[in-house]
Protein backbone atom coordinates (compact mmCIF):
# COMPACT_ATOMS: atom_id res chain seq x y z
CA UNK A 1 0.00 0.00 0.00
CA UNK A 2 1.07 3.60 -0.50
CA UNK A 3 0.69 6.49 1.91
CA UNK A 4 -1.21 9.56 0.81
CA UNK A 5 1.08 12.57 0.64
CA UNK A 6 0.42 16.29 0.50
CA UNK A 7 2.53 19.20 -0.72
CA UNK A 8 4.21 19.41 2.68
CA UNK A 9 4.58 16.42 5.00
CA UNK A 10 6.22 16.47 8.42
CA UNK A 11 7.46 13.35 10.24
CA UNK A 12 7.85 13.66 14.02
CA UNK A 13 8.33 11.33 16.96
CA UNK A 14 10.35 10.45 20.04
CA UNK A 15 14.05 9.60 19.75
CA UNK A 16 14.64 6.01 18.67
CA UNK A 17 11.18 5.18 17.31
CA UNK A 18 12.49 4.78 13.75
CA UNK A 19 11.28 8.14 12.48
CA UNK A 20 14.18 8.72 10.12
CA UNK A 21 14.02 5.21 8.67
CA UNK A 22 10.33 5.75 7.93
CA UNK A 23 10.98 9.18 6.37
CA UNK A 24 13.69 7.73 4.10
CA UNK A 25 11.47 4.87 2.96
CA UNK A 26 8.55 7.19 2.34
CA UNK A 27 10.66 9.66 0.35
CA UNK A 28 12.04 6.86 -1.83
CA UNK A 29 8.56 5.43 -2.30
CA UNK A 30 7.11 8.76 -3.45
CA UNK A 31 10.07 9.45 -5.72
CA UNK A 32 9.73 6.01 -7.34
CA UNK A 33 6.33 7.09 -8.67
CA UNK A 34 7.95 9.92 -10.61
CA UNK A 35 7.06 12.73 -8.20
CA UNK A 36 9.80 15.31 -7.45
CA UNK A 37 10.70 14.94 -3.76
CA UNK A 38 12.58 17.27 -1.43
CA UNK A 39 13.67 15.75 1.88
CA UNK A 40 14.50 18.33 4.55
CA UNK A 41 16.55 17.13 7.51
CA UNK A 42 15.59 19.13 10.59
CA UNK A 43 17.59 17.10 13.12
CA UNK A 44 20.18 19.52 14.46
CA UNK A 45 20.56 17.77 17.83
CA UNK A 46 21.24 14.08 17.33
CA UNK A 47 24.62 13.46 15.61
CA UNK A 48 23.46 10.00 14.56
CA UNK A 49 20.52 8.75 12.48
CA UNK A 50 20.16 11.89 10.39
CA UNK A 51 18.40 11.51 7.07
CA UNK A 52 21.02 13.75 5.44
CA UNK A 53 23.63 11.08 6.21
CA UNK A 54 22.04 9.13 3.34
CA UNK A 55 22.28 11.95 0.80
CA UNK A 56 24.13 9.94 -1.89
CA UNK A 57 21.46 7.22 -1.87
CA UNK A 58 18.66 9.81 -1.93
CA UNK A 59 20.20 11.88 -4.70
CA UNK A 60 20.69 8.76 -6.79
CA UNK A 61 16.92 8.27 -6.53
CA UNK A 62 16.37 11.83 -7.74
CA UNK A 63 15.57 13.25 -4.30
CA UNK A 64 16.86 16.70 -3.36
CA UNK A 65 18.17 16.86 0.20
CA UNK A 66 18.15 20.01 2.32
CA UNK A 67 20.39 19.43 5.32
CA UNK A 68 21.51 21.47 8.31
CA UNK A 69 24.26 23.79 7.11
CA UNK A 70 26.86 22.08 9.29
CA UNK A 71 25.49 18.53 9.06
CA UNK A 72 28.25 15.96 9.00
CA UNK A 73 30.65 18.15 10.98
CA UNK A 74 31.71 17.76 14.60
CA UNK A 75 30.11 21.06 15.58
CA UNK A 76 27.21 20.90 18.02
CA UNK A 77 25.17 23.84 16.75
CA UNK A 78 24.28 23.26 13.11
CA UNK A 79 21.64 25.51 11.61
CA UNK A 80 18.72 24.98 9.23
CA UNK A 81 19.12 26.36 5.75
CA UNK A 82 16.78 29.13 4.59
CA UNK A 83 16.21 26.95 1.54
CA UNK A 84 13.57 25.12 3.56
CA UNK A 85 11.14 28.05 3.57
CA UNK A 86 11.57 28.51 -0.17
CA UNK A 87 10.96 24.80 -0.78
CA UNK A 88 7.77 24.87 1.31
CA UNK A 89 6.45 28.01 -0.39
CA UNK A 90 7.17 26.57 -3.84
CA UNK A 91 5.47 23.28 -2.96
CA UNK A 92 2.31 25.12 -1.95
CA UNK A 93 2.44 27.46 -4.94
CA UNK A 94 2.75 24.56 -7.39
CA UNK A 95 0.34 22.17 -5.65
CA UNK A 96 -1.95 20.56 -8.16
CA UNK A 97 0.51 20.72 -11.03
CA UNK A 98 1.69 17.45 -12.54
CA UNK A 99 5.32 18.18 -11.72
CA UNK A 100 4.73 19.84 -8.33
CA UNK A 101 7.38 18.98 -5.74
CA UNK A 102 6.55 17.16 -2.51
CA UNK A 103 8.38 18.22 0.65
CA UNK A 104 9.01 15.66 3.40
CA UNK A 105 10.46 17.05 6.62
CA UNK A 106 12.31 14.70 8.97
CA UNK A 107 12.04 16.61 12.26
CA UNK A 108 14.27 16.06 15.26
CA UNK A 109 12.96 14.14 18.25
CA UNK A 110 11.01 15.45 21.21
CA UNK A 111 10.59 19.04 22.32
CA UNK A 112 14.06 20.15 21.18
CA UNK A 113 13.48 19.01 17.62
CA UNK A 114 9.94 20.35 17.75
CA UNK A 115 11.27 23.76 18.77
CA UNK A 116 13.39 23.86 15.61
CA UNK A 117 10.32 22.83 13.62
CA UNK A 118 8.41 25.65 15.27
CA UNK A 119 10.61 28.20 13.52
CA UNK A 120 8.89 27.21 10.29
CA UNK A 121 5.40 26.73 11.70
CA UNK A 122 3.83 29.76 10.00
CA UNK A 123 5.31 28.79 6.66
CA UNK A 124 4.12 25.16 7.03
CA UNK A 125 0.69 26.11 8.36
CA UNK A 126 0.12 28.44 5.39
CA UNK A 127 -0.97 25.46 3.29
CA UNK A 128 -2.60 22.05 3.50
CA UNK A 129 0.10 20.07 5.33
CA UNK A 130 0.08 16.80 7.22
CA UNK A 131 2.19 15.88 10.25
CA UNK A 132 2.64 12.19 10.96
CA UNK A 133 3.58 11.06 14.46
CA UNK A 134 5.70 7.90 14.53
CA UNK A 135 5.22 5.62 17.55
CA UNK A 136 7.01 2.46 18.62
CA UNK A 137 5.65 0.27 21.39
CA UNK A 138 9.08 -1.20 22.02
CA UNK A 139 11.00 2.03 22.69
CA UNK A 140 11.60 3.68 26.05
CA UNK A 141 9.10 6.38 27.07
CA UNK A 142 6.63 5.36 24.35
CA UNK A 143 5.72 1.88 25.56
CA UNK A 144 2.20 2.83 26.63
CA UNK A 145 -0.48 4.94 25.03
CA UNK A 146 -0.52 7.59 27.77
CA UNK A 147 3.21 8.25 27.34
CA UNK A 148 2.89 8.45 23.57
CA UNK A 149 0.07 10.97 23.94
CA UNK A 150 2.10 13.06 26.38
CA UNK A 151 5.05 13.28 23.97
CA UNK A 152 2.64 14.10 21.15
CA UNK A 153 1.25 17.01 23.19
CA UNK A 154 4.79 18.30 23.87
CA UNK A 155 5.66 18.16 20.18
CA UNK A 156 2.51 20.06 19.20
CA UNK A 157 3.13 22.68 21.88
CA UNK A 158 6.71 23.36 20.82
CA UNK A 159 6.18 23.09 17.06
CA UNK A 160 2.93 25.13 16.96
CA UNK A 161 1.64 22.53 14.51
CA UNK A 162 -1.05 19.85 14.74
CA UNK A 163 -0.40 16.14 14.35
CA UNK A 164 -2.79 14.72 11.77
CA UNK A 165 -1.96 11.01 11.74
CA UNK A 166 -0.14 8.16 13.49
CA UNK A 167 2.41 5.78 11.97
CA UNK A 168 2.81 2.62 14.03
CA UNK A 169 6.48 1.72 13.57
CA UNK A 170 6.74 -0.81 16.40
CA UNK A 171 9.67 -3.14 15.83
CA UNK A 172 12.77 -4.66 17.41
CA UNK A 173 15.16 -4.11 14.50
CA UNK A 174 16.82 -7.39 13.46
CA UNK A 175 14.93 -9.33 16.13
CA UNK A 176 11.55 -8.35 14.68
CA UNK A 177 9.23 -11.24 13.89
CA UNK A 178 5.68 -11.16 12.50
CA UNK A 179 4.27 -11.57 16.01
CA UNK A 180 6.30 -8.56 17.17
CA UNK A 181 4.35 -6.41 14.74
CA UNK A 182 0.99 -8.11 15.26
CA UNK A 183 1.27 -7.69 19.04
CA UNK A 184 1.66 -3.93 18.55
CA UNK A 185 -1.24 -3.40 16.14
CA UNK A 186 -3.66 -2.62 18.96
CA UNK A 187 -1.16 -0.13 20.39
CA UNK A 188 -1.10 1.85 17.15
CA UNK A 189 -4.88 1.86 16.90
CA UNK A 190 -5.29 2.98 20.51
CA UNK A 191 -2.75 5.79 20.06
CA UNK A 192 -4.62 7.11 17.03
CA UNK A 193 -7.95 6.81 18.81
CA UNK A 194 -6.73 8.67 21.90
CA UNK A 195 -5.24 11.40 19.73
CA UNK A 196 -8.39 11.55 17.58
CA UNK A 197 -6.43 11.20 14.35
CA UNK A 198 -6.10 8.60 11.62
CA UNK A 199 -3.90 5.51 11.94
CA UNK A 200 -2.05 5.98 8.65
CA UNK A 201 -0.25 2.64 8.62
CA UNK A 202 1.63 -0.03 10.53
CA UNK A 203 5.10 -0.56 9.12
CA UNK A 204 6.69 -3.96 8.60
CA UNK A 205 9.99 -5.02 7.08
CA UNK A 206 9.39 -5.84 3.44
CA UNK A 207 11.17 -9.18 3.74
CA UNK A 208 8.86 -10.23 6.58
CA UNK A 209 5.76 -9.32 4.58
CA UNK A 210 7.10 -11.30 1.64
CA UNK A 211 8.72 -14.30 3.30
CA UNK A 212 6.17 -14.78 6.09
CA UNK A 213 3.07 -13.33 4.49
CA UNK A 214 0.91 -16.15 5.81
CA UNK A 215 1.39 -14.75 9.31
CA UNK A 216 -0.28 -11.51 8.25
CA UNK A 217 -3.19 -13.03 6.36
CA UNK A 218 -6.57 -11.89 7.59
CA UNK A 219 -5.20 -8.79 9.31
CA UNK A 220 -3.39 -6.96 6.51
CA UNK A 221 -6.34 -4.83 5.43
CA UNK A 222 -7.15 -3.86 9.00
CA UNK A 223 -3.57 -3.12 10.00
CA UNK A 224 -2.72 -1.26 6.76
CA UNK A 225 0.80 -2.69 6.58
CA UNK A 226 3.38 -0.51 4.87
CA UNK A 227 6.57 -2.31 3.75
CA UNK A 228 9.86 -0.67 4.70
CA UNK A 229 13.52 -1.52 4.38
CA UNK A 230 16.00 -1.20 7.23
CA UNK A 231 17.96 1.70 5.75
CA UNK A 232 19.22 3.42 8.90
CA UNK A 233 22.18 1.72 10.53
CA UNK A 234 23.94 2.39 13.81
CA UNK A 235 27.53 3.71 13.63
CA UNK A 236 28.85 0.33 14.79
CA UNK A 237 27.03 -1.71 12.13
Amino acid sequence: MGITYKAVNVVVGHYGVGKTNFALNWALDVASSGVPVILADFDVVNPYFRSSDYTPMLEQAGIRVIAPVLAGSSLDTPSISGAVSIAIENAYAQAGNADAPVVIIDAGGDDVGATVLGRFSKCIAAGDYQMLYVVNKYRNLTQDVASAVQIKDEIELKSHLRITGVVNNSHLREETQPQTILDACAFGSECAQMMQVELVCTTALDMLLEQKKEAFEGVQEQAMFYPVKMLVRTPWE
